[in-house]
């Protein structure tokens, strides 16, 4: 498993439209195959600015969803409302503590 890091940064005006989209996506995305985890955040210092993180079981269920009908419904509507270039990481978990 490893966890997929997403930040996007938005227009101010165009943030209530992609909280409502995402709000109608966000059990699809989790319930996508492969997908163990999802949350959303926002900066705490530029409102503009929220970040996804997901755990994927594998590299091809990403690549899976990558490629659905879902995430190209998704991103299509998502980076309309971008104000920079997204950028992602995909990482392993080296130490977690609870």
């Amino acid at each position: 498993m490893f966890v997929r890091i997403v930040k996007m940064s938005f227009h101010e005006d165009r943030i209530p439209d992609f909280l409502e989209n995402f709000e109608t996506v966000k059990d699809k995305i989790r319930k996508a195959d492969g997908n163990r985890f999802l949350e959303l955040y926002q900066d705490k210092n530029d409102k503009c600015i929220f970040f996804t993180y997901s755990y994927w079981e594998t590299e091809a269920d990403l690549e899976n969803y990558r490629q659905s009908e879902l995430f190209n419904s998704v991103w299509s509507f998502t980076k309309t409302l971008f104000n920079a270039k997204p950028e992602a990481w995909s990482v392993d978990k080296l130490v977690s503590l609870e």
